[in-house]
């Protein structure tokens, strides 16, 4: 194995100028490299990426042509998935016979798993050139110049947080839409979840920080924005305003320009008054929310470690529909998790069925070394995990092809997405947001203007699928368009052939910035 250098506590480094991407050792004197960000996780993993590929191209990188193979790939890893050690490793594999092929292709392994795992990664993959945490990301175009330089691995994973992720230069996926995080890190202790230890305690971005940023993507032609952090609605608790959450949700429905405002995840225990009267009281903050439950069993919810029980989970969800009738609801839910009993998943059926959930994010529990609930008791076998999930996904997945049926019929303005679906090419149709965030494919009749990404598009629902909705209007009349400036920004950046626009808020040399909602499918 490499000599490898390690960084594992405070670091200074000079960032006053990033660090090339020209003109590394061995290679062709002005030769521009070129990177692949590959994300497995969450939302937090999604925009980290965002700032990655920011990075990158602040440091002179381009992007990789589709199917090219690139000078430098950077996986930003996941620890809290099942089997996530697996995917990675086996996709190191992979690469291995690659890097060997192409003379000064390089490997950097960030995110959660490279904070856990540290050192390990380059014992089981020494070619493997950086390793850096979720505390640095920063660091990444300085630890990938210091590894061309020296020839040796670089590690660098620090205990606490260096820079905030958002006063990083951002690579947005799409100029309609961006991610604002609004904090980082996590304060509760639930014993299946290994986050805490891995992003550290909550830390809060103060509010005018926030709004200049979502005014600021708002002028490079953004219509909505996610607020993002592990547990949202604890927001405030670092500068002590506990009604710091619904504060923010309605100064966003002061900038002019803003459309949509959707936030994700808040946390059942902390979910408070204020914070539905602000969504239900600010117009263009969306009819949506993505609740976990985690367990519909109180005895299990304690085992979790989840301050919370099924009383006051079924209450929230009573005081949002009774403000906002039409909100869309969805969910985080773990089967199998320890001392789970056939009781306790009955109760979790029932919480279900009362909830009417429009979808749900099921998770088979597995156990996350370094988490208390790896060495609880009454660990449930696989097969018995294995038939109480398929028995969840058959409930949801009737209550969500219900909760479809209902829209038919229903008039939806849809913010009109770049991504026409896997069928698109087949179907002609093009792909939609409601305000609820259900997805909707949509025909344009004959005679009608073709909508950009970006733009809205009014049209009533004809049919339900078991994810998606449909609405094929017949005339024109059944079809309303509305220009916006986020297409007028999506015909900007096609002209400029970059396909992002360009927003950095604080700095001098302009990044790129935003994104729409993952791209992961839930079960049910």
């Amino acid at each position: 194995m490499r000599s490898a250098s390690v960084t594992m506590t405070e670091t200074t480094l000079d960032r006053t100028q990033p660090a090339s991407a020209r003109e590394p050792s061995g290679e062709q004197p002005g030769k521009v490299r070129t990177y692949d960000v590959r994300t497995f996780g969450c939302q937090m993993n999604v925009h980290d990426s965002e700032r990655i590929s920011g990075l990158l191209e602040n440091a002179g990188y381009i992007a990789a042509e589709e199917h090219a193979t690139p000078d430098l790939v950077v996986f930003n890893t996941c620890a809290v998935r099942e089997n996530a050690d697996n995917k990675l490793y086996g996709h190191l594999g992979n690469l291995r016979a690659t890097k060997r092929d192409h003379e000064g292709m390089q490997i950097a392994v960030g995110g959660c798993l490279a904070q856990k795992d540290q050192n390990a990664v380059l014992e089981k993959a020494p070619w493997v050139d950086v390793v850096f945490g979720t505390h640095n990301i920063g660091s990444l175009p300085t630890l990938l110049e210091r590894s061309r330089h020296n020839q040796d691995a670089q590690i660098e994973i620090l205990e606490s947080l260096e820079t905030f992720p958002s006063t990083l230069p951002t690579k947005r996926d799409a100029v309609y839409s961006g991610w604002v995080s609004i904090s980082v890190g996590c304060n509760n202790t639930c014993t299946f979840c290994i986050v805490p230890s891995l992003r550290g305690k909550e830390r809060d971005r103060r509010p005018g920080e926030i709004l200049a940023e979502v005014q600021a993507l708002v002028e490079d032609g953004a219509v909505e924005v996610t607020l993002l952090g592990q547990n949202v609605n604890t927001y405030g608790v670092e500068f002590g305003d506990r009604g710091a959450f619904a504060k923010l949700l309605r100064a966003c429905g002061e900038i002019e320009g803003l459309e949509r405002v959707r936030f994700t995840s808040p946390h059942p225990a902390s979910f408070t008054d204020d914070v539905i009267d602000a969504m239900a009281e600010t117009p263009n903050v969306m009819p949506q929310l993505h609740m976990p439950l985690q367990s519909g069993s109180d005895t299990v919810l304690k085992s979790m470690r989840r301050s919370y029980r099924s009383k006051k989970f079924l209450g929230i969800l009573d005081k949002v529909r009774a403000r906002m009738p039409h909100a869309a609801v969805t969910t985080d839910i773990i089967v199998g998790f320890p001392g789970e009993t056939e009781e306790d998943f009955q109760d979790t059926m029932r919480v279900v069925e009362a909830s009417r959930f429009c979808s749900a994010f099921t998770f088979q529990y597995s156990a996350r070394p370094g988490t208390p609930a790896a060495t609880m008791e009454d660990q449930i076998p696989k097969q018995v995990v294995q038939e109480r999930f398929e028995r969840l996904i058959a409930l949801q997945n009737r209550i969500t092809a219900e909760e479809n049926q209902r829209q038919i019929g229903t008039v939806q303005e849809l913010l009109v997405t770049a991504d026409s679906g896997s069928k698109g090419s087949e179907t002609g149709r093009r792909s939609g947001r409601a305000p609820d965030n259900r997805l909707v494919h949509f025909s344009v009749p004959t005679g009608a203007p073709e909508p950009r990404p970006g733009d809205f598009v009014t049209v009533s629902i004809t049919d339900a699928g078991s994810y998606h909705l449909l609405a094929d209007p017949t005339s024109v009349d059944e079809f309303r368009l509305r220009r916006s400036r986020a297409g007028d920004a999506w015909d900007r950046a096609q002209a400029e052939s970059c396909g992002v626009g360009t927003t950095q808020v604080g700095g001098e040399q302009p990044g790129a910035v935003s994104l729409g909602m993952p791209t992961l499918r839930p079960n049910g």
